[in-house]
């Protein structure tokens, strides 16, 4: 559809836009740090705003605004598509898409999309935990609940669907707004 599409590559444009150094938003990404301890000691590699509210501002939740920042930015700019970190709270005149599926169907996508097999327990678990911190972050940033559907225009079950009509069905919808 000739549209543009950020993912990890928004984190680089709010690294600069922010002046925060980049490492810190791969640390950060997605990831609601609750040790105060933590983003205290990692603040002091911070850069940015200087009013004292935002000084004072954990580095977790400076990583979110900035992150919130170059989404509005860029959703003002262009059509555009964001993946996750809030996108579809953020930008309200979105069209928000939430795309699932079973644990065992993206267990076995995994397997197939990875160059090395990876012990399967261990697959699992990293799945779990990606996934857990998605959740944490989206419910803690936005106030929702992550993968229901009223929070989204579409839910679509790419295990069920398959990836092409998943495409298809969001290309004929985005076509048709």
């Amino acid at each position: 559809l000739g549209i543009e599409f950020y993912d990890k590559e928004l984190l680089s444009r709010a690294a600069k836009d922010s002046k925060i150094c980049k490492e810190l938003f791969e640390t950060h990404d997605e990831k609601p740090t609750s040790s105060f301890l933590y983003s205290l000691v990692m603040d002091t590699y911070s850069m940015g705003y200087t009013n004292s509210a935002y000084m004072d501002m954990p580095i977790n939740h400076k990583i979110f605004l900035a992150q919130f920042d170059t989404i509005k930015q860029l959703a003002s700019e262009e059509s555009c598509v964001i993946i996750g970190r809030c996108s579809d709270v953020i930008v309200e005149d979105a069209f928000r898409i939430f795309i699932c599926s079973s644990f065992k169907k993206r267990v076995e996508r995994i397997q197939r999309l990875e160059k090395e097999p990876e012990d399967i327990k261990k697959l699992e678990s990293r799945i779990r935990a990606v996934d857990a911190k998605r959740r944490d972050y989206y419910q803690y940033y936005s106030g929702n609940e992550w993968g229901k559907p009223k929070n989204y225009d579409r839910c679509l079950n790419s295990g069920t669907l398959g990836i092409e009509r998943c495409v298809e069905i969001i290309a004929n919808s985005v076509t048709l707004e």
